[in-house]
């Protein structure tokens, strides 16, 4: 159902994306983004939004459009990219992997220019706007290119979870577009800055959560050969709940200050930060009593990495402030936005660090076995079939 729903979103977003900054290269030029929304909210909601995209966009027309049709083309290859691991589809899952990876670089570095000539305070939405989009953009290539390395290196269980990352981070696009055209029913009277604020507060979290749903029920082992103990024992965890309430602490009282915009925000950080909360923690207290001990160790890692992004963000907030001169409410804006997103990437990389220990020490204790699958087929293999002795039957 899951598959089947990001698909639809994607064949639908696909267009939209292609299309949405033809108007702004030749005006009057169709596109689908406009249209459909200027029908389910208003057409003052996108004029607004369209004239406020005009200065920004002008400097680096090119690079964005590049960056829109190659976003488009990427909405078509996930599902095609998920569907064909899945189904062992070998060959198509290593060139469409290939065109996939060209095509993030690409699109990517087209955004990339966009940011480079555009100030943060001049840009679309304003500067914490300009801090998300570059933190998923570093997020985004940095997880293709740790899935390009697993692959390379042998480890599909790993390779999965980075490229499940990577598209996450990718769907902030199609999301943000779903959010402009329910918030302003939830919100009337927001303008599209408003919005955009509301939608930053848990989008990056979100799209991570997706990913790691989709990677754990992919990957049905009970355990990694190697694994032993845990790296979030007891103290672990109580230290990073510690820190992630007096993180929330901070960050509940610095937006109720900011009257009835601070409140709206809050509740946009509060509620789904809520749920995957419980998500985790209920997921990984019942791997942990059925004694699966590789998923409870995922789980944990997530779990101390999601209470840790309030405090990164209320450490973070100084830091934007001092380093590039941000007013308060801009810094905390920014800091909060992209704090659960930076946490879940940091969470992946600590699992791909067990599964790197775990490895390590099979090849001390000399009880290691090669894989026998040609690493350019090791791409399609499920996590499910793990490394070491598994990699035998892959």
């Amino acid at each position: 159902m899951a598959t089947v729903a990001v698909t639809a979103v994607c064949l639908a977003y696909a267009p939209i994306a292609m299309t949405e900054l033809w108007p702004y290269a030749s005006p009057g030029a169709p596109a689908v983004g406009e249209w459909i929304l200027g029908r389910s909210v208003s057409p003052e909601f996108v004029a607004e939004a369209v004239r406020d995209r005009i200065g920004p966009y002008g400097r680096s027309l090119v690079p964005l459009i590049v960056h829109s049709v190659l976003g488009g083309l990427l909405m078509l290859l996930g599902p095609v990219q998920l569907l064909s691991a899945v189904r062992r589809r070998v060959r198509l899952h290593r060139v469409t992997g290939t065109v996939f990876a060209v095509t993030v670089y690409v699109s990517m570095g087209g955004a990339a220019l966009y940011l480079v000539r555009t100030p943060p305070e001049e840009a679309f939405s304003g500067a914490a706007f300009w801090i998300v989009l570059a933190t998923i953009l570093v997020g985004t290539v940095g997880s293709v290119t740790f899935g390009i390395l697993a692959a390379v290196r042998g480890f599909p269980d790993l390779h999965q979870r980075w490229m499940l990352l990577c598209y996450g981070f990718l769907m902030t696009a199609p999301l943000l577009r779903l959010e402009w055209g329910f918030l302003p029913s939830v919100y009337p009277g927001l303008d599209m800055l408003d919005i955009n604020r509301v939608a930053i507060m848990h989008l990056g979290s979100l799209v991570a959560f997706g990913a790691l749903l989709a990677s754990r029920a992919l990957d049905r082992r009970d355990t990694v050969p190697g694994l032993t103990g845990t790296w979030c024992p007891a103290p672990v965890q109580a230290a990073a709940h510690l820190a992630g309430a007096a993180g929330l602490a901070w960050i509940t009282y610095a937006l109720l200050d900011g009257g009835t915009a601070g409140r709206r925000l809050l509740v946009a950080y509060l509620v789904p930060y809520a749920v995957v909360y419980a998500v985790v923690a209920v997921r990984a207290l019942r791997a942990g009593a059925r004694g699966a001990a590789w998923a409870a160790e995922e789980w944990r890692l997530h779990l101390v990495a999601l209470c840790l992004a309030p405090a990164f963000s209320a450490v973070t907030v100084p830091v934007l402030e001092r380093s590039m001169h941000l007013d308060r409410p801009t810094a905390l804006l920014a800091g909060v936005g992209i704090g659960g997103g930076m946490l879940a990437y940091a969470a992946v990389t600590a699992v791909s660090l067990r599964v790197l220990y775990a490895r390590e020490l099979l090849k001390r204790q000399g009880t290691f076995v090669e894989p026998t699958a040609r690493r350019s087929d090791v791409i399609a293999v499920p996590a499910s079939v793990g490394t070491a002795q598994e990699g035998r039957q892959a």
